[in-house]
This record gives structure tokens, C-alpha cells and sequence, in this order.
């Protein structure tokens, strides 16, 4: 059976075959516009019908529906990714989700929990850098304590030009104090996520008394990276958890 993983978000498309191990095999980035993203999945894509498509998507409807359409001509069945209270399966234990109403729990924050969890390294502070910057923390026993949203810093200076146009929406450099625009925007927006992320250690250290593993996905997470020398960036770590929710899912 060919199977493969599509992981929608709000910035890229990221697709990734199934491997008979269970896990992805290379990532590829896809155009994320509605006009492109047909085109793009034919020239990724096996000649062959693929038998399964699994799809994790947070994007906009249209959006959606302009993949769902394109993989509709190349796959035999499509299951769609949901967030769910409690996940189980052999060899990986359980995960359960913090919020009362699994619908207002991202999919993509909630397959980044099944990622970690499956890496059976103990606690760990996931954050997710991408339009949102996104902050969820699971102990060891898998139990999700909740988390946290806040714009990422692309969105800040995307925000920022909006309003402003003279202030540049990129460039410059991060510095404890900024001698011109560019920089002193790069600092601020990357400074306000920095903060974030490190408080929600301090945090989360305090309510599991041990530090948790501090792991980077999504987009934006280089630019973060670089400030956080005890992070993990973990590229895939949607993917590695769409795998694991393919598993035991069942297409329709």
C-alpha cells in the first residue's frame, strides 16, 4: 500500500511518504497557494494512484478544499486528521489533550503532542513557530498541561507594516540593544517570542519540578534556534505524529 502524510498549516504545505516503518520518509515544502498547489502536488506525487492520502489541516477553507480536490484525482481514499481527548496505541502509550473541547485544539498542536510523546524522552515544551507561535507542554506520562498562542514574530512585523507601512516587514538583525529600525524591529519581534518561550520553561519547571526538553518546529524555528542553545529543532514533528495517528486511523 503507498500511503502519504500532508501536514496543511496556515504558512506551507509539507507532504512526506509513509514508509513500511511507520514513520515519514523525506519532507518536501509545496507552493501554499490555492492557483499552485494542484499543479505542484502532480509534479510530487507518484504517476500511480496513491491508495491513502492522510491530511492535517488548520487552513483557511478555500484553501482546504483546493488540496482535498487535488488529491481527490491522485489518491484511492482521503482521511482527514482530528484532534481527539485521549489517543492510545501498542507500544505508545496515551495521550491526553488538556482542553475540555477537543474542536478548539489545533490538529497541528495536537499531532505535535503525539510526535513528542513518541520520542519516550520524557516532559517536553513544544512550540511551534509559524504564523502563530504556538506553546504546549506533555509530561512524561503524556498528559497535556495546556498551552499557549501568540502572534510569531513574522506575523508582529507582517502587523506592524500593515499599520505602518514605513516599518520593513523583514530584515535586520537580533541585538540586546538595536542602533537602527530594521534591527530594533527584528529584536522586538524575535525578543517578545524569546521571552515567551523561556518563561513558559521557567513555568513548567516549577509545576513538573524537572526542566522540560525544549523542542522547535515549524517555519520560523531557525531564526529562534540560534538563541536557544538547549532547544531541539524537530522539522517533521507534525509528520512523525500524522504517522502515528495513521496507525490505527481507518480511511473512508
Amino acid at each position: 500500500m503507498t500511503a502519504w502524510l500532508f501536514d496543511l498549516g496556515n504558512t506551507r504545505l509539507k507532504c512526506a511518504p509513509l514508509g513500511a516503518d511507520g514513520r515519514p520518509g523525506p519532507v518536501c515544502a509545496l507552493p501554499h497557494r490555492e492557483d499552485d498547489v494542484a499543479a505542484a502536488l502532480g509534479e510530487t506525487l507518484p504517476q500511480a494512484r496513491i491508495d491513502t492520502a492522510y491530511l492535517a489541516s488548520v487552513a483557511h477553507p478555500a484553501l482546504r478544499m483546493a488540496v482535498l480536490q487535488a488529491l481527490t484525482a491522485r489518491c484511492r481514499r482521503i482521511s482527514l486528521a482530528r484532534t481527539q481527548a485521549g489517543f492510545a496505541r501498542d507500544g505508545f502509550g496515551r495521550v491526553r489533550i488538556a482542553y475540555a473541547d477537543p474542536r478548539k485544539f489545533g490538529v497541528d498542536r495536537f499531532l505535535a503532542l503525539l510526535g513528542a510523546h513518541a520520542q519516550q524522552r520524557g516532559a517536553a515544551l513544544i512550540c511551534g513557530v509559524g504564523t502563530a507561535l504556538t506553546i504546549d507542554l506533555i509530561d512524561e506520562q503524556g498528559l497535556h498541561h495546556g498551552g499557549l498562542i501568540a502572534p510569531s514574530p513574522t506575523l508582529m512585523r507582517e502587523a506592524l507594516h500593515a499599520r505602518a507601512p514605513q516599518l520593513p516587514e523583514d530584515g535586520g538583525d537580533t541585538l540586546d540593544f538595536a542602533a537602527d529600525t530594521e534591527d530594533a524591529l527584528a529584536s522586538g519581534a524575535n525578543g517578545a517570542a524569546l521571552a515567551l518561550i523561556e518563561r513558559s520553561l521557567e513555568r513548567a519547571q516549577a509545576r513538573l519540578g524537572q526542566r522540560p526538553r525544549l523542542l522547535l518546529h515549524g517555519g520560523g524555528s531557525e531564526a529562534l534556534a540560534r538563541w536557544l542553545p538547549a532547544s531541539t529543532q524537530e522539522p517533521a514533528l507534525v509528520l512523525e505524529g500524522l504517522a502515528i495517528w495513521a496507525g490505527i486511523e481507518t480511511p473512508a
